[in-house]
């Protein structure tokens, strides 16, 4: 399906964006995100990547509108959603869907795989027959077979139920996902399975995807721009390949030594680079607060 994006080609636009949470009685809000900015593209995949508490996630909750937007934009086609209505945002689901991180906990245990997939459809008021021709294309679109839209979650793996989790988020034909962490609950083996799959759907469907992750292996294989988040701010942004080989931050380059690597030669030089990088990139800090 085809639409028609903003004037500069941008889908999502995010400008000077700030989150705070409100604080407890008498206690400043803490404040998450301090001026972020970031643009995703029709059909591009976004990398958003940073240690716990670095903001990345906050973003993705901002964009769902789970967070407070406390200064900034953001602009969803043309449209400033920073503060849209609950009304808004439930007409922007059709637009905009999210894929959790925990496949466990994310699906309903009492609906079955079926029931799930359109309950949305259902919602937006499509007829029974509608819901079940498309339940058949989101199953046959996850490389699951028939017969799951019978089945409970219980029934399924993690990497099954991940799958299960990308049909939802497909089911309205949404022009963004944020994928919040969608495989680092996962083994592996799986977890590269589920990356070419969303791969795969990108390219079947040209829907674009704002991919948080703490791991910068990840994001190389799926993300055509990286974004690397540190303590509410981006430090480093650029097309994936580079940021992902030749990091020119050194936050960045201590991220990518931390993620691990089959050969024990190769990952004990790794520590010790990391090791390295970690006391100079302590070190610009240290200057940079005492300036």
């Amino acid at each position: 399906m085809t639409h028609d994006s903003s004037a500069d080609g941008s889908l999502l636009t995010v400008r000077g964006l700030q989150v705070a949470y409100r604080g407890r009685t008498f206690r400043p809000p803490t404040r998450v995100l301090h001026g972020v900015d970031l643009d995703v593209r029709a059909g591009e995949a976004v990398g958003l990547v940073g240690e716990s508490g670095s903001g990345k996630s906050t973003l993705g909750r901002a964009v769902l509108g789970l967070a407070p937007v406390t200064g900034g934009s953001i602009v969803f086609d043309g449209e400033d959603i920073s503060h849209a209505s609950r009304a808004r945002r439930r007409a922007l689901a059709a637009d905009i869907q999210v894929i959790f991180q925990d496949p466990y906990s994310s699906l309903s245990p009492s609906l079955t795989v079926g029931d799930t997939l359109s309950e949305p459809l259902r919602a937006r008021g499509g007829t029974r027959g509608d819901s079940l021709r498309r339940v058949s294309e989101l199953l046959d679109l996850v490389n699951l077979p028939a017969d799951a839209a019978r089945r409970l979650p219980r029934e399924f793996s993690g990497g099954q139920r991940q799958r299960i989790a990308i049909a939802r988020a497909l089911a309205l034909e949404p022009r963004l996902i944020i994928c919040d962490e969608p495989v680092s609950a996962l083994d592996l083996t799986t977890q590269e399975r589920i990356l070419d799959l969303l791969l795969e759907v990108q390219e079947r469907t040209g829907v674009a995807y704002l991919f948080v992750s703490h791991d910068l292996n990840v994001v190389r294989a799926v993300c055509h721009r990286v974004a690397v988040m540190r303590g509410g701010e981006i430090v480093e942004s650029s097309d994936g390949d580079a940021v992902t080989s030749a990091p020119a931050h050194p936050y960045t380059q201590r991220l990518l030594l931390a993620a691990p690597v089959a050969d024990p030669v190769q990952q004990a030089r790794r520590r010790q680079e990391y090791a390295l990088v970690r006391d100079q990139d302590a070190s610009l800090e240290n200057l940079e607060d005492n300036r």
